[in-house]
């Protein structure tokens, strides 16, 4: 199927996806959150642009909402995976909990999920979305170093590595992370996540059941939480007025 804006493209995705594509500008996580009801699961929809890889997929979870989320860290680790799979030597891909991917320290973009509103906690929901923004190219017109706390994957040495080729490797991990799930349970995907995380000696990350982080430190036995409900409704990343990675 070919992308139609801006640029002619063919995307290789495996079985089981099936693309849907948007022009410039549209938002694919709010897309697929819309048409997931009808489309179902492996729908991916994908928008054509030359600064940022956009793109979502639709999930049908089989366990109760509450853990459901959880799936939130398999669309994660592929997106690092699919990153890692492009990127220099030595180069840093680390996520800030539980949404935001950074290079070398630089914020590049991160991803968010949703859920249908009002669904119950202890039921599996109807469907999940899973949506990835990465900055690919800075718009902004200025020189390197005014936002030094962002990047790009221009900026990264990430040479000729477009939004297709990044999306056509994020699916072909994210089929890994599940398969791993299904295979070897859930640790298998919170480990590759944590693992991401900025190490901190004698500290130990651990995902729970419902999807919190865990915080444990060498020498106590206090254990620390973060919740990821609240986390996931509002993007870090994400800044509302442009609808982009912040700066």
């Amino acid at each position: 199927m070919r992308v139609r804006a801006p640029f002619e493209q063919v995307l290789s995705l495996p079985p089981p996806f099936e693309l849907v594509t948007l022009r410039e500008r549209a938002s694919a996580f709010a897309h697929a959150v819309e048409i997931a009801p009808q489309r179902g699961a492996g729908t991916l929809v994908y928008v054509g642009r030359f600064d940022l890889a956009e793109f979502a997929v639709v999930l049908e979870p089989e366990e109760p909402l509450s853990m459901a989320r959880r799936a939130f860290y398999a669309g994660m680790v592929a997106l690092c995976d699919a990153l890692l799979a492009y990127a220099p030597p030595q180069k840093m891909v680390t996520v800030d909990w539980p949404d935001t991917i950074r290079i070398d320290g630089g914020l590049l973009g991160g991803g968010q999920l949703g859920w249908p509103p009002g669904e119950p906690e202890d039921e599996p929901p109807p469907w999940l979305v899973f949506g990835a923004m990465i900055r690919t190219v800075s718009m902004t017109g200025e020189e390197s170093g005014v936002h030094p706390l962002a990047t790009a994957l221009e900026q990264e040495g990430f040479d000729d590595v477009g939004a297709s080729n990044l999306t056509e490797a994020f699916a072909r991990h994210l089929m890994a992370a599940i398969h791993g799930w299904q295979v070897d349970g859930f640790d298998s995907v919170g480990r590759a996540f944590v693992e991401r995380l900025p190490r901190a000696a004698g500290t130990h990350y651990q995902i729970a059941d419902n999807g919190d982080l865990l915080v444990m430190h060498a020498g106590r036995t206090d254990v620390g939480r973060s919740v990821l409900l609240p986390a996931l409704r509002a993007p870090l990343w994400l800044d509302p007025q442009t609808g982009g990675p912040r700066l």
